[in-house]
């Protein structure tokens, strides 16, 4: 993990951090947080297609879960438009569609509560309650939200096994036994232990005979590279059977949808993701699959008493 040297995980900063991101004060109305969008009991989702902010307010996105999310330096949100979770931290506040608040009311409703004097100044004792150390908090917070016990982890740590459907599940994700056994070609957009590459694909969801034509240009309208529109940013696998509905839309609204997308190979783009092809998998290869899949889900991420708020 990548952690700045001007933002050091503090005990003290944490503890803000997380209370920031449970507080719907930071919203306009005051009625939704950081979290009713990463709800910790649902991988850090929130089981919706597309997110709601203030009001209702429909956004454009679904919420990606927010595990592990430290370790990803190639930039965050589906489009990557932030470099760090600090610059990230701020968008929903702003925007519209989520939070929809001004700084300005942010700062005075800290100022006004009665523990976050305190709590700003035990973090940062060098610096004031301001943007960039609330930015900094809420960073460090979403460092901690770590997940390394699925039954896949502890496979991998000698302390148990794979049933024969697992095993057979976990051959097929990383191609390791063609021809015997077919390929999928997961493992090579989700490749272990984060189960992604942190990068950005087109993974044909729509067919678009010209670059220009997707009705979300993704990574494309950060980068100003017609070649990058479609693609977003690669999801983790990990607790994957917990945060459906799927795709950066939620136009999937389950795991057997996806693989079913993967398997018939996508729709046509010119900048498709090669390994995204048809794979002429079975019913038994599929239920072998999605059975490895299981193996992801790690439910001491889901009830980690550090992920929720704290008790007063």
């Amino acid at each position: 993990m990548e952690i700045p040297s001007d933002n050091p995980l503090t005990y003290e900063g944490v503890t803000l951090g997380r209370a920031l991101f449970f507080d719907p004060i930071l919203s306009l109305d005051s009625t939704i947080s950081c979290a009713s969008c990463h709800n910790p009991a649902l991988a850090f989702t929130d089981g919706r297609a597309i997110s709601n902010g203030i009001a209702g307010r429909t956004g454009q996105r679904s919420a990606p879960s927010l595990l592990n999310i430290g370790y990803h330096y190639k930039g965050v949100f589906w489009d990557g438009r932030s470099p760090s979770l600090e610059e990230q931290a701020l968008h929903p506040l702003n925007d519209s569609l989520e939070m929809g608040n001004h700084w300005e009311i942010i700062q005075e409703r800290l100022l006004l509560h009665p523990d976050y004097s305190k709590l700003f100044r035990l973090a940062f004792p060098d610096a004031s309650m301001n943007k960039a150390t609330t930015a900094k908090a809420l960073a460090q917070f979403q460092r901690t939200l770590i997940s390394t016990d699925s039954k896949f982890d502890r496979v991998q740590r000698g302390e148990t096994q794979f049933t024969p459907q697992e095993q057979r599940g976990w051959t097929i994700f990383f191609d390791a036994g063609y021809p015997d056994v077919p390929m999928a070609e997961c493992s090579h957009c989700h490749t272990d232990p984060l189960f992604t590459n942190l990068n950005f694909a087109n993974n044909g969801l729509n067919e678009s005979l010209s670059l220009d034509d997707f009705p979300d240009e993704g990574l494309g309208r950060i980068s100003g590279n017609k070649f990058d529109n479609g693609k977003f940013r690669v999801p983790t696998l990990r607790n994957i059977l917990l945060t459906a509905p799927y795709m950066h839309d939620g136009r999937l609204e389950s795991i057997e949808e996806v693989i079913q997308h993967y398997n018939e190979g996508g729709l046509y783009a010119e900048n498709l993701d090669p390994n995204v092809r048809p794979l002429h998998l079975s019913d038994k290869d599929q239920q072998d699959l999605i059975a490895f899949l299981q193996t992801l889900t790690d439910s001491s991420a889901l009830t980690n008493p550090m992920y929720y708020p704290a008790k007063k």
